[in-house]
């Protein structure tokens, strides 16, 4: 009796169709657009591979498969950073949007959404990391502010003056960090201490959320569409 097949290449097509959609939605010219990546670099490939391999029946089968491929790669690059600003276009101004992208970032960092919060829906996010502590704030900016004063102090107190704590709010305003950029902002960080002062802040944290009453925070587009097309994208 055959074992039934795995179903992971289905739901990397359905990720990659329902990304396509998505994107299709601010982009419309995006089929033409990734139609025409594919052919210019499959016949810049060919062109390259010709050159090097000759035409003998090998060096045109080669030539084929590279250029095949090449095209494929490419056109999945390009694919994937146009539904990643697509997804942030969607996704901005929405509560929790910040949250997710913040998700993205990979091993290093220690993330917590909405350690605090106020009635108007303004929130405070928390990284841990290399840098330190770093609160991202999103919702009105003065009211943002104030949550992030008030984190600041409450953080400080635990982490005690060894450990930088850095302040961004989420937003196009002045002084704030558009949401499509607060991924490369936040990595762009110094790192101030070492791995086991991080263990030890997060440690030294958990006493601070055990009194925290515990906020709901939505899951926006960017976490679950982002991070799929990517993880698809890596295969």
């Amino acid at each position: 009796m055959s074992s039934p097949a795995p179903a992971a290449p289905a739901g990397r097509i359905a990720q990659l169709r329902n990304a396509y959609q998505m994107t299709k939605r601010t982009q419309p010219r995006l089929g033409l657009l990734l139609l025409g990546v594919f052919v210019l670099s499959a016949a810049a490939m060919a062109t390259l591979s010709l050159f090097i391999l000759g035409t003998w029946w090998l060096g045109i089968i080669i030539t084929v498969l590279l250029s095949l491929t090449t095209a494929l790669l490419v056109t999945m690059i390009v694919f994937g950073k146009r539904a990643e600003k697509s997804m942030y276009e969607q996704a901005e101004g929405q509560l929790g949007a910040g949250a997710g992208a913040l998700q993205m970032l990979r091993r290093g960092w220690d993330v917590k959404p909405a350690v605090g919060f106020t009635k108007q829906q303004d929130v405070v996010h928390r990284l841990v990391g290399r840098p330190g502590v770093v609160l991202v704030g999103e919702g009105q900016h003065a009211r943002v502010s104030n949550l992030l004063g008030s984190e600041v102090k409450k953080h400080r107190r635990i982490v005690g003056e060894g450990v930088p704590i850095t302040t961004l709010i989420v937003g196009r305003g002045e002084g704030e960090v558009p949401l499509p950029q607060l991924v490369k902002r936040v990595k762009k960080l110094k790192k101030a201490i070492k791995p086991a002062q991080q263990t030890d802040v997060l440690y030294k944290l958990k006493a601070l959320d055990a009194m925290r009453p515990a906020a709901p925070m939505p899951r926006g587009p960017v976490p679950t569409s982002t991070k799929g097309a990517r993880k698809m994208m890596r295969g």
